[in-house]
């Protein structure tokens, strides 16, 4: 049968009265219209003409066959129209483009109506955090500020085309029947509609039962789909979902899902908590687990405790603290031992009376003593204690400081410039931060007293980093150069000023226990460069406090309206304030920033700004908006890096499109600069994204441009050793441009750090490239800078920490995202560049038992070992390269050797013509090559008696052996090794961690690096614990005392890993760092300048 070739036919039959023939004619054009929609294209109108007709039958048949044409004439939006008018002919089961594109246009839009009328909904129940009045001055006029959710303009609610609102309920109910699940919860939370993302998960949860009643004993237990579904939307709550609003809903949702399980995942619903900031919920579910009483239940509300304190803030966790049971005594008395029993029976007697208020009168007194002892425990991890004495203990007892490395920085680095001085002092800090070992100091007291002003300063707040966490002895090491109330003339400011600055890093984050010393030496003093100190140490020791006392004594100095004292009180005031959105400050600081005409002032308060609105996405548009809209390049710098802090880490779109638009087009370069680097702190939690983004600014003519985009890298894919990152920054390297090399070096290292060359090549080459540029006497200052910062930084924390803007549980490391913040701003101030060590983070696993003590165990990783081992140190191939250029052979002694040679033949000559017959095989064998053997071979072995003389004979062939060497061992190496606890596991290496199943210890929860809670599986048995060895007492030294008889001047990485706490770096360097320096006062003013041009001297001729 002919099929047919065209459809005039069929379109003629529109035209007939008859009813049944024409729906005979759309029947058979719905067929053909992909064969015939061209010719059907010039007729749509008379389809048209049949659907608007109310007395046509088949007016959806109509609109399904326009909305066909449409969709070949590529008109979208009118085929979708049209295809709601089909009703239920327009059938989503269908497989088809056709099909296929309609739906994902319905969705768009409903998803796109669905989230206007929720944010509608929600800007008239919940105000935005800035309303007009709120809003600083400044910011209110009407040519500035964007239009608020609450203008009346924006309060029409559209309604939601019944047809459409069908079409994606036909899809949510197609997507439970298949129990296809995920997209239908996806497409749900895109539109707003959390019940359906509820009954889907409830939906899959009853399945899943009911497919496990009917299985057998001893079949295979299938996941809950329900758990699996939830465990998906905490992924993409955290992850995906950018509007801080919908993430909150969503998780509440999941909080109230997680705890109807029969048996709750206490850890993922702990997640949920740190980002709803619900402190009462946290005390809550660490209430309910001790009370349980099992070892389970207590090892869980022991992890979930060191959780929150790796991601929450001090505020958050005082507040937690505050609802648990007991008292802040109960917590005193527990000291820093957490398996210390409770003392005294009158507190015994309170406990009893607040822990048994809502359990059962008839309880034992002494199952009330151990969860007293259980609540002191807790109470000391959220303090923090805890976990910086492990943390502290590790570094210690770990440190693979390779000190040849920073020796060789200090003697190609001229001490007399100020600049060198201060990058070695830096690169030191970075590699033994949080090591406790400071014989570098001590090793280097020549070198040290060249430190003036300033880089005193900096020197002094070194032994903070280095110190980091060291709380039992960071008061008493840091003593001799604290300012002394009442004594005149106590040392060099600037090293009173830096030791303030240094005991609030060793304190950072944690600062309960200094802040009022810290308070009492900041109102103590009237000399700017101690305020400085002090403002920086009170900001980073009560960092996110929200200490209101502590804002208004910081203010009160900022209206001295001291440059050098005020530039760190407004940093100061934004790191106490960190998070809380408070209006109050944000008047004050903006204000004051109009007001005052230092630039280092306005910048200070520029960065506080920008950190008091961490976090707060939506919430800081308004201020944002209002800093870029400023004529003053300081406070548009501001505004940029508002939009860094308070979308870091979500990938907001929109943050993006701001940023690259700013970029492009403001007239400041340091603007410019800033909003480029910034896209690092929006998408560090992907990285691989960043890379393809910066491409092309990484080649702009602009050098700003092409260091923001070098550091943007360096930000967001820290630590990963991202191949696409470093080569982008491999050309770079080379820029023409001073501070872009320096920016390229830093992030370089940023990148590779804890890298070896089995994990990444081109290492060993790039460590080199360091050792360069440093090396090169006409390299430039800034360059040089850059390097000595970048070999500190790959070897950081002794080789055993990373850079990590995020916890290992995915929140954000507020900590490490506000170093990073502050570090950037070295570009105007040197002394900030330590704050870089608070975005260190130790790559460990440390395994603890039920009383918090750390057992001797070992647990397994699926790997050769030197996949992860510790980079080579460079001391013995560096030495080796010394000796071979010390036996080279002037040209003068050949010359010699080949006239002797001569003589020799000629003597030989005449005694073979004189032997008579013999003179032909003379002359052969004095022809033959081996002749002058003996007269090499002699040379050789003067050579050889220095040292390996086959070796030094045939170097290259030695090289080729030690290479195939290597490679023999490497492939000869075993997979799988035990690791002991308390050692280095990188985080690419936690896959391959399992712990033997016939062990005594079983971890609570999958690894993730840091501190993991042990179950023991033989708790009658005794443990085997490991020794602290970080707890020793420093020992007294002093600049004329050695550290366990090693020799003077003599730096040993291994002397400082192998004794006590601390090298007598602190003490030995006191009288340096603490005498004033002699040109204090400044040099005399040289005498007045006359100028006399030319024409001056002629006319008086």
């Amino acid at each position: 049968m002919v099929g047919i070739v065209s459809a005039a036919g069929l379109l003629g039959l529109l035209d007939e009265p008859d009813n049944q023939l024409k729906s005979y004619a759309l029947q058979q054009l719905d067929a053909t219209v992909d064969q015939f929609w061209t010719e059907l294209a010039d007729h749509v109108s008379k389809i048209e003409e049949l659907y608007e007709n109310p007395d046509f039958p088949e007016k959806e048949l109509a609109s399904l066959v326009i909305s066909k044409i449409y969709y070949h004439l590529q008109e979208y939006d009118e085929s979708m129209a049209f295809a709601l008018g089909a009703g239920e002919l327009f059938d989503i089961t269908a497989k088809g483009e056709y099909v296929e594109t309609i739906i994902s246009k319905c969705i768009d839009k409903y998803i796109a109506i669905s989230t206007a009328n929720a944010n509608i909904l929600d800007a008239s129940t919940s105000p935005p955090t800035f309303s007009t009045e709120d809003i600083p001055a400044s910011f209110r006029s009407s040519t500035t500020r964007k239009k608020s959710l609450l203008d009346s303009d924006d309060l029409e609610v559209t309604v939601i085309d019944p047809r459409l609102e069908d079409i994606v309920e036909r899809l949510f109910r197609k997507c439970f029947e298949t129990e296809d699940y995920r997209p239908a919860i996806g497409i749900a939370i895109e539109a707003r509609r959390l019940g359906v993302v509820e009954e889907g998960i409830k939906l899959a949860s009853e399945r899943s039962k009911d497919r496990g009643k009917g299985k057998q004993h001893g079949d295979a237990v299938e996941k809950d789909g329900g758990i699996e579904l939830m465990e998906y939307v905490l992924e993409i709550s955290m992850g995906v979902v950018q509007e801080i609003t919908l993430r909150n809903k969503l998780l509440r949702l999941l909080v109230d899902l997680f705890l109807a399980q029969p048996s709750p995942d206490y850890f993922s619903i702990s997640k949920c908590v740190i980002h709803l900031d619900d402190h009462s919920l946290a005390a809550k579910i660490l209430r309910d687990l001790v009370s349980r009483g099992d070892s389970k239940s207590l090892l869980m509300a022991y992890q979930i405790a060191f959780d929150l304190d790796s991601s929450a803030t001090q505020e958050f966790l005082q507040k937690v603290e505050t609802e648990l049971p007991g008292s802040d005594d109960d917590a005193q008395d527990a000291g820093t031992s957490s398996t210390a029993p409770a003392t005294g029976d009158g507190d015994d007697a309170d406990e009893n009376t607040q822990l048994l208020a809502a359990g059962s009168e008839d309880a034992s007194a002494a199952s009330v003593h151990i969860s007293a002892k259980y609540y002191r425990s807790i109470r000391q991890i959220l303090r923090g204690t805890k976990s910086i004495e492990l943390t502290l203990e590790f570094l210690f007892r770990n440190n693979h400081t390779d000190m040849t490395i920073l020796n060789k920085v200090k003697e190609s680095l001229e001490a007399r410039n100020s600049i060198f001085h201060t990058a070695v002092t830096f690169s030191n800090a970075f590699m033994n931060a949080g090591t406790t070992s400071d014989g570098f100091f001590r090793n280097n007291l020549e070198w040290l007293s060249k430190a003036v002003n300033w880089s005193k300063f900096s020197a002094t707040a070194a032994l903070g980093v280095i110190h980091k966490g060291n709380l039992s002895q960071g008061m008493k090491l840091l003593d001799p150069y604290l300012p002394k109330q009442g004594v005149s003339g106590g040392g060099s400011p600037y090293s009173q000023g830096g030791s303030l600055y240094a005991l609030g890093l060793i304190y950072a984050n944690h600062g309960t226990d200094v802040l009022d010393f810290l308070r009492a030496q900041f109102k103590n003093t009237n000399d700017e460069t101690v305020q400085h100190g002090g403002a920086l140490g009170l900001g980073v020791a009560g960092m996110a406090t929200g200490n209101l006392v502590l804002y208004e004594e910081l203010k009160d100095v900022l209206w001295a309206d001291s440059a050098i004292a005020g530039e760190a009180v407004g940093l100061a005031m934004g790191l106490v304030m960190l998070g809380t959105g408070s209006i109050k400050a944000l008047e004050d600081m903006i204000q004051y920033a109009h007001e005052t005409q230092h630039e280092k002032i306005i910048r200070g308060l520029a960065v506080g700004m920008a950190l008091i609105m961490f976090g707060r996405q939506e919430a800081a548009d308004d201020l944002i908006h209002g800093l870029l809209e400023e004529p003053d390049p300081i406070l548009r710098y501001g505004g940029i890096l508002t939009i860094a802090m308070a979308y870091c880490g979500s990938g907001s779109n929109k943050a993006i499109r701001q940023l690259l638009h700013v970029a492009v087009s403001d007239v400041n370069d340091d603007v410019r600069r800033v909003a480029v680097l910034s896209l690092g702190f929006i998408l560090f939690r992907k990285p691989n994204t960043v890379p393809r983004m910066v491409e092309l600014l990484s080649e702009s003519y602009n050098p700003h441009v092409r260091y923001g985009a070098a550091m943007a890298l360096g930000i967001a894919c820290a630590g990963t050793g991202l191949d696409e990152a470093i080569d982008l920054l491999e050309p770079m390297l080379k820029d023409p441009t001073d501070f872009v090399r320096q920016g390229a070096l830093i992030s370089m290292a940023m990148i590779l750090v804890q890298q070896n060359e089995q994990m990444n090549p081109k290492v060993a080459s790039i460590r080199k490239s360091f050792e360069k540029v440093i090396g090169e006497k006409h390299e430039d200052a800034m360059a040089k800078f850059g390097a000595a910062l970048a070999l500190g930084i790959i070897d950081a924390g002794g080789r055993n920490v990373t850079i990590g803007l995020q916890t290992p549980t995915g929140s954000l490391n507020v900590m490490g995202i506000v170093g990073m913040a502050v570090f950037t701003q070295y570009w105007y101030w040197f002394p900030l560049t330590h704050f870089l060590t608070m975005s260190f983070v130790p790559t460990s696993i440390i395994g603890l038992d039920e009383n918090l003590n750390i057992p001797n165990f070992k647990f397994h990783s699926n790997t050769k070992p030197s996949l992860f081992d510790y980079p080579p140190k460079v001391e013995e191939s560096a030495e080796k390269a010394v000796e071979k250029v010390a036996t080279a052979v002037l040209s003068t002694t050949n010359k010699a050797r080949q006239r002797a040679k001569r003589s020799e033949k000629e003597r030989a000559a005449k005694e073979a013509a004189a032997s008579k017959g013999d003179s032909m095989q003379i002359d052969d064998l004095a022809s033959a090559p081996q002749t002058p053997a003996p007269s090499g071979a002699g040379d050789k072995m003067e050579i050889e008696e220095e040292g390996s003389p086959e070796k030094k004979y045939d170097a290259p062939t030695t090289d080729q052996e030690k290479t195939a060497a290597k490679k023999a061992k490497v492939e000869k190496e075993p997979v799988g090794y035990f690791v002991d606890n308390l050692s280095r596991v990188l985080p690419q290496q936690l896959k391959y961690i399992s712990f033997p199943e016939d062990g005594r210890y079983a971890p609570v929860k999958k690894p993730t690096g840091g501190i993991l809670l042990l179950h023991d599986r033989n708790p009658d048995e005794v443990p085997e614990l490991m020794e602290l060895k970080s707890r020793k007492p420093a020992p007294p030294t002093g600049p004329g005392n050695t550290l366990s008889g090693a020799p003077a001047g003599v730096s040993s990485s291994s002397s400082a890993r192998n004794n006590d706490v601390g090298s007598g770096g602190a003490e030995a360097a006191v009288d340096v760092l603490t005498a004033e320096d002699e040109d204090e006062d400044g040099a005399p003013l040289p005498s007045e300048f006359v100028y006399e041009s030319e024409g001056e001297d002629e006319e008086e001729d």
